[in-house]
């Protein structure tokens, strides 16, 4: 295992200015290689007195698994001040991790990125990329194609699948014209190809564009995360569901695979589970927590949660999937539900499907005014309310199925 670090502050041209030989790496082709014969088992021969360039070990993959090189000297004229910018970013400058088993062709790109002021780490091979990944945490991969061991393919199919680490883009690094890496990197999740040469200015534009847009998924996702504690936060206040939000999330992810929908609509499911009654922290603690039957005016107030509950989450993309669910898991198929009366598939499929596991859910735990019912009762119950025209007959008969098999397992 390699593992390389740099930071190189300022401008690209002040950079370009203190590395001005590396203006010829605009194009770098197969010559570049070969002018570093067995670069594995010898010292990188870069002119010292042009890099800056302090050496501190040999590079040797085989004969010795961790080698570090450093920049200190590089650092020291270059260095970004407090609170200064790097490439656009702030301060505390991107990570940039490169994956190949060529040793030329990576200090090729480090020396690239390296100029742009990235923070640049190094793997040779997949298998310690991945141990890379989880421990660095980088903002950007870029990945070689063919590797021995694991290939670039099942490197960016393991990271891409861990939700961890989904939202770190990687740039697949491809011979020229090599369609069908391209289109095999597409189905495996890559955000970006380069081809081999590398065009210096190529590379550093779509590295701080990927960069960028993953800094904003971040930003993205911890805004669901808030949504997702206020939705605990809410279903701590009455203690009386227990973790009902937890077992809707399970029960979700279950019947939707049963039912063979999307990823995306069994994600929608599962955040269903934590958000469909976000709402309620509009709801004052005198209506959400009395004991006792509600009044008519108090019923019209605790309605209101699903239409709040849709207001909050209106403003993110990524819950457009869910908001459905929060606004009509409270209709039902004859049209006597709230808020909005409607009836039979007019109703969304996801807020169908999630309003039956939570009716199941609800009787099959056990509260302060009632006793858990056992699956066959509560699948009684939910039957007799099909009968009524409450739920969607089809649906239900599905459900049922799902429990029973799900019993049987």
């Amino acid at each position: 295992m390699i593992q390389l670090t740099s930071k190189v502050g300022g401008s690209t041209e002040e950079n370009l200015g203190n590395l001005n030989h590396l203006n010829n790496f605009s194009k770098i082709d197969a010559n570049y290689a070969l002018a570093l014969p067995n670069a594995e088992n010898n010292s990188l021969e870069l002119p010292q007195q042009d890099l800056n360039f302090k050496h501190t070990g040999t590079l040797s993959c085989r004969s010795n698994p961790c080698v570090n090189f450093g920049y200190e000297a590089l650092e020291a004229k270059i260095q970004p001040g407090k609170g200064s910018k790097v490439n656009g970013f702030d301060s505390d400058a991107p990570k940039i991790l490169i994956v190949d088993d060529h040793a030329a062709s990576r200090m090729t790109a480090v020396a690239l990125l390296a100029m742009e002021g990235y923070e640049v780490i190094e793997a040779d091979s997949g298998s310690t990329a991945v141990e890379l990944v989880t421990q660095k945490q980088p903002d950007l991969i870029l990945l070689d194609v063919m590797m021995p061991g694991l290939d670039g393919f099942e490197v960016c199919q393991l990271l891409k699948q861990d939700e961890r680490t989904r939202l770190i883009p990687i740039i697949f690094v491809t011979a020229l014209n090599d369609r069908r890496s391209r289109i095999r990197g597409i189905e495996v999740g890559a955000d970006d190809f380069l081809s081999k040469p590398f065009d210096r200015v190529e590379l550093a534009a779509r590295v701080k564009s990927l960069v960028r847009q993953k800094r904003l998924n971040e930003d993205l996702d911890h805004a669901e995360q808030v949504l997702f504690s206020i939705a605990r936060s809410i279903e701590s206040r009455d203690p009386n569901t227990g973790d009902h939000c937890e077992r809707l999330v399970k029960l979700g992810k279950a019947f939707g695979e049963y039912l063979n929908l999307s990823r995306n609509q069994i994600r929608d499911l599962m955040w269903g589970g934590y958000l469909h009654d976000i709402g309620k922290v509009g709801i004052p603690d005198s209506v959400l927590l009395k004991k006792g039957k509600l009044t008519p005016e108090e019923w019209n107030i605790m309605r209101q949660h699903v239409l709040i509950g849709e207001k909050i989450c209106q403003p993110l993309r990524s819950m457009q999937g869910v908001i459905p669910i929060i606004r009509h898991h409270h209709e039902r198929w004859d049209g006597s539900g709230y808020p909005d009366g409607l009836i039979g598939e007019n109703i969304p499929y996801l807020a169908q499907v999630f309003q039956i596991i939570d009716i199941y859910d609800a009787l099959t735990s056990e509260r302060p005014y009632k006793l858990a019912f056992s699956p066959e009762e509560a699948l009684a119950v939910m039957q007799e309310e099909t009968a009524k025209g409450w739920r969607n007959p089809q649906l239900m008969q599905q459900f049922e199925e799902f429990i029973r098999n799900s019993k049987q397992q």
